[in-house]
């Protein structure tokens, strides 16, 4: 197998070996998988010795695991598991587990060999293989739920390379520190998340699945290179003519429970997974756990920088749950069945996007709100759709404008000006020719409880967000939170006064500048709906399109 460019990026990451062309394991770690496989390990304490044994044998034991990682081991597997789960466990999943592993060279090479044969609607070929996809790099990696399962199968046993992580702003994916702070800091939702990976690797064991999961970096450069959206400016914002999409409000329910096929909003951080593999349990650690695939991004993907996002197309969700925070409890077996598409991806679309964390008082400056609605857009939008979008507007003969940053509010052709109307009709017909891409957004208070941001400011940014990246709807989850209860009614109006994005931006500007300002400490609902009824002192009401 040729060494290539793609492969030299990531195999400092993996635990597996290179010469001669092969990827390989050293024989030690052959001999210690094999009694692993042959089920000679059936005690927490053997597990332990062959962890030790593996990493040694790897040269790992120069960067050691978190201090109470044997303890936190010992903890979940002879103390929380039932004698009979735990029987199980060491008959049934390390076998399969360590056979497994043992496939994971030939499994890696496979997938370089049959990797970057996608094809695009124009015919290009596009880079698939596992690879680091850097910060500003954009790119897509396919890769099967089997050889993720052997990947997480290496976190399990803490076999992946850590010391120039850091370095490269990779977060940390062996599970050392998740078992470690088990045993440091006990309580129910760390069991419980621990719960949801054995689980996982349980399911995996009697039946392991045969799609596809991909994990793409999305970029919007802050350089227009005329091929991509480049990142948008205040101008961009505040003049655009595209209408406001329809509204959803969920006043219960969860994110990832939506039947629409829209595109799921993980609250992230800023490095994938956030805490997941250590002691966070929020919204974005919660949808690791019942969706473990996910953890794979950890391995490639570099923190997210404000012009970026991350998008994971296909994870299957394992385990039910309640609860949330440290309520949060994992409760039993879930069975995805959601459609696959024509590579084999599950139809579940999850949007990484990292909020500001902190932000006080600053988040009401405009280039925070800029930095905000910016990731969110860079999150949602569909870039091919884009493109074609601009396309069709430039047969009609509109202004490249508002696609680089520029855009008015009624665009110049050569005959003149075409009104907003005409615009809408043209992104009606756009919406006719790509329904098969023609999916919302399914998201809530992003940025807003352990992040600290404005609830009702963060709904209004990604409303707008989502719009201008042409998604037909949005349908937020508001989790009963008292601040947005007339959110429903407010968003209601705006749709039928016909607001563009850049008449409902223009209003969050102008409530930011007065509440930084401190002319006023009402939250922006509260701000605009006296202006709806014309009851607020000294204000019009806004301009209609």
């Amino acid at each position: 197998m040729e060494e290539t460019e793609e492969l030299r990026s990531i195999l400092p990451y993996l635990p597996v070996v290179m010469r001669s062309s092969s990827l390989f394991w050293p024989s030690q770690v052959v001999e210690t998988l094999r009694e692993l496989g042959r089920g000679r390990v059936d005690s927490v304490h053997d597990l332990l010795l062959a962890i030790s044994d593996l990493r040694n044998s790897l040269s790992l034991s120069s960067e050691p695991l978190a201090p109470s990682t044997s303890h936190g081991y010992a903890l979940f597997f002879d103390e929380m598991m039932s004698r009979e789960e735990s029987r199980k466990w060491f008959e049934e999943v390390i076998p399969a587990l360590g056979n497994l592993l043992l496939r994971l060279p030939s499994l890696l090479e496979a997938h370089y060999e049959n990797a970057d044969m996608v094809i695009d609607g124009e015919g290009t070929i596009v880079k698939t293989s596992l690879r680091l996809l850097d910060s500003q790099q954009a790119g897509i990696v396919f890769l099967s739920q089997e050889l993720i399962a052997a990947l997480l199968g290496c976190s399990l046993f803490c076999l992946f390379p850590v010391s120039d992580r850091y370095v490269k702003h990779l977060p940390m994916i062996n599970f050392d520190e998740l078992f470690a702070s088990l045993y440091d800091d006990y309580s129910q939702k760390q069991e419980n998340k621990i719960w949801c990976l054995v689980h996982y690797f349980q399911r995996i064991r009697s039946d392991m699945p045969k799609g596809v999961v991909s994990f793409e970096r999305k970029v919007l450069p802050f350089e227009n290179d005329y091929v991509h959206i480049s990142y948008p400016d205040a101008n961009f914002w505040s003049t655009s003519v595209i209408p406001l999409c329809e509204f959803e409000v969920h006043s219960s329910g969860h994110i990832e429970d939506q039947s629409s096929g829209a595109v799921e909003v993980d609250f992230a951080n800023k490095y994938l997974g956030g805490g997941a593999l250590r002691r966070g349990c929020v919204q974005e650690e919660i949808r690791f756990m019942v969706s473990p695939e996910l953890v794979a991004g950890m391995l490639f993907l570099p923190a997210m920088a404000d012009n970026e996002a991350i998008e994971i197309v296909g994870a299957e969700r394992f385990s039910s749950y309640t609860g949330y925070a440290s309520s949060f409890r994992f409760s039993g077996d879930y069975v995805d069945e959601r459609d696959a598409d024509s590579v084999g991806r599950r139809k579940t679309r999850i949007a990484a996007i990292d909020a500001l964390c902190s932000p006080g008082m600053r988040q009401y400056r405009e280039n925070f709100l800029l930095r905000e609605i910016n990731k969110a857009f860079c999150g949602f939008l569909y870039q091919s759709k884009y493109q074609q979008y601009q396309k069709i507007m430039q047969e009609n003969g509109c202004s490249s404008a508002l696609f680089d940053g520029a855009a008015s509010t009624s665009m110049e052709t050569s005959e003149g000006k075409i009104p907003n109307h005409e615009i809408r009709n043209s992104q009606n017909d756009y919406h006719r020719m790509d329904e098969g891409n023609n999916i919302g957004v399914a998201t809530g208070n992003w940025g807003c409880g352990a992040f600290g941001g404005d609830p009702e400011v963060k709904t209004i940014i990604q409303w707008l967000a989502a719009s201008q990246a042409l998604r037909p709807f949005i349908a937020y989850y508001t989790f009963g939170l008292k601040a947005l209860q007339n959110l429903d009614e407010v968003a209601h109006w705006i749709l039928s006064q016909r607001w563009t994005v850049g008449d409902l931006w223009n209003m969050l500007i102008e409530y930011s500048t007065n509440r930084s300002k401190g002319e006023t400490n009402v939250g922006f609902l509260q701000w605009l709906l006296p202006s709806i009824y014309g009851h607020r002192a000294g204000m019009d009401l806004p301009n209609m399109p």
